[in-house]
C-alpha cells in the first residue's frame, strides 16, 4: 500500500461524506450481526428449521466483509492511498 507523499486535505463535504459512509457501515454491520443473533435464537426455538437459519447466518459474514471492503476503498480513495 502506497501512502501519499504530501499532506492530504479533505473538504468539509468530503469529511461529511466519509462520516455518512462510516455511519451507514456501522448501521449495516449492526443489522447483519443482529440477523445472525436472531437466527441463532430461532435455531434454539425451532431446530427443525436449521437449514433455513444456517443459510441466513452463513450469508451475513460475506456481506459484512463486502461492506467493510467498500468503505475501505472509499477511505483509501479520499486519502489518496494506492494499492501496490
Amino acid at each position: 500500500m502506497a501512502l501519499p507523499n504530501e499532506p492530504v486535505t479533505l473538504s468539509v463535504e468530503q469529511i461529511a461524506a466519509l462520516n455518512q459512509k462510516l455511519s451507514s457501515l456501522r448501521h449495516d454491520v449492526n443489522g447483519k450481526l443482529t440477523h445472525i443473533s436472531l437466527a441463532v435464537e430461532l435455531l434454539r426455538l425451532k431446530p427443525a428449521d436449521a437449514d433455513r437459519w444456517l443459510n441466513a447466518m452463513g450469508e451475513q459474514p460475506q456481506k459484512i466483509v463486502a461492506d467493510i471492503t467498500q468503505f475501505s476503498r472509499d477511505l483509501e480513495a479520499a486519502l489518496h492511498i494506492t494499492r501496490s
